[in-house]
C-alpha cells in the first residue's frame, strides 16, 4: 500500500480550499449579499468584518485541505477520477455545510429558509467543484524500490 503524498494533499487542498473561498464570496457575497446584510441586521449585527472573512477563507482552505485528504484515502477502494473527488466532496459538504446550516441557520430559526437552503447549495457547489479541482492534483508518492543487495562473489562451480 502506498502513502499518502502528503505534499500533494496540501498543494491540492489549498488550491481546492481557494476555489471553494472565490465560489463562496461569489455565492455569498455578490449573488446573496443584500441578504445577508438584511438578516445580520435583522438580527442586530452590522455587516460581515475583514477578520471575519479572513477567517472563513482560512477554513475554506483547511476544508480544501481535508477534501483533497480524503479524495488520498479513498482511492485504494474507489480509485482515481472524479467521481472518487465527488464522494469525499460530498462528506466535507455533509459534515461542513448540510449539518451546520440545517441546525444553525434553519432549524434555530435564525435565519430564513431561502437564505439557508441557497447558501448550502452554494457550498455544495463550491464544495464540489474545489474538491474535483483539489484532487486533479493530487498524485500519490512514488514507491522508490529498494537497491538491489549487491552480489556476492561466488566461485564458479566445476
Amino acid at each position: 500500500m502506498t502513502k499518502v503524498n502528503l505534499r500533494r494533499v496540501l498543494l491540492g487542498g489549498v488550491l481546492g480550499g481557494l476555489v471553494v473561498d472565490l465560489l463562496g464570496y461569489a455565492v455569498n457575497g455578490r449573488m446573496l449579499g443584500a441578504e445577508w446584510t438584511a438578516e445580520m441586521h435583522a438580527l442586530g449585527h452590522p455587516t460581515v468584518s475583514t477578520y471575519e472573512i479572513m477567517w472563513v477563507n482560512i477554513l475554506g482552505i483547511l476544508g480544501g485541505v481535508i477534501a483533497v485528504y480524503l479524495y488520498a484515502a479513498m482511492l485504494p477502494r474507489f480509485g482515481a477520477g472524479t467521481l472518487t473527488a465527488v464522494r469525499a466532496g460530498l462528506i466535507v459538504w455533509v459534515v461542513g455545510a448540510l449539518i451546520p446550516n440545517a441546525s444553525f441557520m434553519y432549524l434555530s430559526g435564525l435565519f430564513t429558509q431561502r437564505l439557508a437552503v441557497d447558501t448550502t447549495a452554494g457550498a455544495l457547489a463550491g464544495t464540489l467543484v474545489g474538491t474535483i479541482v483539489g484532487s486533479a492534483l493530487y498524485s500519490e508518492a512514488k514507491a522508490t524500490k529498494p537497491a538491489p543487495a549487491p552480489r556476492s562473489e561466488q566461485p564458479a562451480s566445476a
